[in-house]
């Protein structure tokens, strides 16, 4: 499918995980990806898989989310999509009685406020287009609860959901969509390595998972495809559930 055929798209965290293979999943659909990262190795590396534009940003910095989409723009004339993808998820991230605070900041900083700052610079663009489509990484931890926490993680992506909800039906009528999606589980490098240590913790998690298995990122990616896409004209304020049946379950099969 060519659904995105001469579209821009800006990706936060293009280096690997889900930014990577939806990196690769757009650019297969026709769109001019820019892949921004602060590792400068592996966004250089996805952009020149994609045959995009990378660009160095730390989400985190306000400088550089502006600078990234005014590159994108002077470059490709446009940002139609914005994947705000980039999150950490580190292990001093933990229940809220061992959490410290500067843990808690950090976490907050880049999946929150980074997000923050990516949509407030990136809607002047849109309005000015008429037109736009951002997603906005949250969580299936965003709608239910868990006994092996991550609390700040888990702070943040309830934020991610509800700043994604309010912004979608602000900007409704100026033809920019808003939506928060809602990964369960991925097989990605983050989730490794966070049950990398702790191999119980993983089994107690995917025990709960209908399907039974933890996602692939290209499946997300696929969701991310359709949401930029005009497929998606009528979606808008959503919290975009692909979690392998998770956040529905009561019991699961054996």
């Amino acid at each position: 499918m060519q659904r995105l055929q001469d579209r821009v798209a800006v990706i936060t965290g293009a280096g690997s995980g889900i930014g990577l293979a939806t990196a690769r999943r757009l650019a297969q659909e026709g769109a001019k990806v820019v892949c921004a990262d602060v590792d400068e190795t592996a966004g250089a590396e996805a952009a020149a898989e994609v045959g995009g534009l990378f660009v160095r940003a730390d989400v985190t910095s306000e400088d550089d989310v502006e600078r990234m989409y005014r590159t994108a723009v002077e470059t490709y004339g446009s940002v139609d999509v914005a994947f705000n993808n980039a999150g950490i998820s580190p292990p001093d991230d933990d229940s809220i009685l061992e959490t410290g605070l500067d843990a808690w900041r950090r976490v907050q900083d880049v999946n929150l406020t980074s997000v923050y700052l990516c949509c407030k610079h990136v809607i002047p663009h849109m309005r000015r287009q008429g037109r736009g489509s951002i997603i906005n990484t949250a969580s299936f931890v965003a709608v239910m609860g868990s006994a092996t926490s991550q609390i700040s993680y888990t702070a943040s992506k309830g934020g991610v959901l509800a700043m994604s909800r309010e912004l979608g039906v602000q900007f409704a009528r100026e033809g920019i969509r808003v939506n928060a999606l809602c990964p369960g589980p991925v097989n990605t490098p983050l989730l490794q390595e966070l049950f990398a240590a702790d191999p119980e913790r993983a089994r107690r998690r995917l025990v709960h998972v209908p399907l039974g298995r933890f996602a692939e990122a290209s499946e997300i990616a696929a969701a991310v495809a359709f949401l930029a896409s005009d497929d998606a004209s009528f979606v808008t304020a959503s919290q975009f559930l692909v979690d392998g049946g998770i956040s529905g379950a009561y019991v699961t099969p054996l």
